[in-house]
């Protein structure tokens, strides 16, 4: 499981000689890096890492604030209607940046709007996990089984709106299946009732679940990446199994206000994005079953616009819509 004394157990590095030239841009006083989720889950842990790693780039403290509830979007509201001056950080994911504003139709912000993106940090794979009593082996079984049953089968997620549940909902579209969907408060309360067989799938972040594949008390069917993932390289991905072109991964970065000025934006990104290509960085991403990414600025803006048409159309289609 991913913890905050794993991130914090992240090595001081020394200062880039590349960091210490670059001109332009600097903070002139704390800056603070808003996770819009509770402490210890993969969003802050990830946070943690840069944000360690940018207070020393940058001179200045970088203070991981925790402000979570409604899916997020209480931190991003913090973000998007705070000061555009560079100070206040936003460690987004996939679910803030592109498939809440889908879901909630009364949002207090517009995320495209009033958001700028500064870099993509990593990608973490969902995976399609099954309890070991569920008659399936492989994704082309598992569909099978739930094509001779439907509505038979339940699939568990950390919440509704999170990735693990449009991805599920992604999955149904693309198979034509029926399966319940069931939300929990987080992955740690889901774990043991698919332990338990009281539901009997999951779409959800890999990391997790490492532990109990390992073990042999759950069974992985394919990955949602567009390619095998590296932590399990032996197992297949759901487009391998017969679904075409199927990928569906969830995804960290750092966005700010969208009024802040561009010689603060292009600072932030090169500072991001060098902390991302740091040996240590990648090292500690990867043990979390993390892929980093050096994704920056308008790359990383078109990256968010490519996922808000896939996942709107999926939201669309399943008829979510939460309050």
């Amino acid at each position: 499981m991913i913890t905050r004394r794993s991130a914090l157990a992240f090595p001081t590095l020394a200062l880039p000689a590349a960091a210490l030239a670059q001109g332009g841009w600097a903070p002139t006083r704390s800056m603070r890096l808003i996770v819009p989720f509770a402490a210890g889950g993969a969003t802050d842990v990830m946070a943690r890492i840069i944000a360690e790693r940018l207070g020393q780039m940058l001179g200045q403290p970088c203070v991981v604030e925790n402000r979570p509830g409604a899916g997020g979007n209480v931190g991003v509201e913090v973000v998007a209607k705070g000061d555009a001056d560079g100070h206040t950080l936003l460690m987004c994911t996939i679910g803030t940046a592109s498939i809440n504003q889908f879901l909630y139709p009364r949002l207090p912000f517009d995320p495209v709007k009033d958001l700028t993106a500064i870099a993509l940090a990593s990608l973490v794979t969902n995976a399609v996990i099954v309890n070991p009593d569920v008659r399936a082996t492989s994704i082309r079984e598992l569909i099978d089984l739930a094509k001779r049953d439907p509505g038979g089968l339940n699939y568990g997620t950390p919440g509704n709106g999170t990735s693990g549940h449009i991805c599920g909902e992604y999955f149904k579209n693309r198979t034509g299946t029926d399966m319940g969907h069931v939300p929990y408060r987080g992955t740690g309360a889901l774990i043991p009732d698919l332990l338990a067989g009281r539901i009997q799938l999951t779409f959800d972040n890999l990391p997790a679940y490492i532990p109990h594949l390992r073990e042999g008390r759950l069974r992985i069917l394919a990955m949602t990446s567009k390619e095998r993932w590296f932590a399990m390289p032996e197992v297949p991905t759901v487009a391998e199994s017969g679904v075409e072109n199927f990928e569906a991964v969830a995804w960290f970065g750092l966005q700010a206000q969208a009024r802040t000025p561009r010689p603060a934006i292009d600072r932030l990104t090169a500072a991001v994005q060098e902390i991302c290509r740091e040996p240590a960085t990648i090292a500690k991403f990867r043990e979390l079953g993390a892929m980093p990414s050096q994704l920056g600025g308008a790359d990383f803006d078109r990256f968010i616009a490519a996922e808000n048409e896939k996942w709107g159309g999926v939201v669309r289609a399943a008829g979510i819509r939460l309050e």
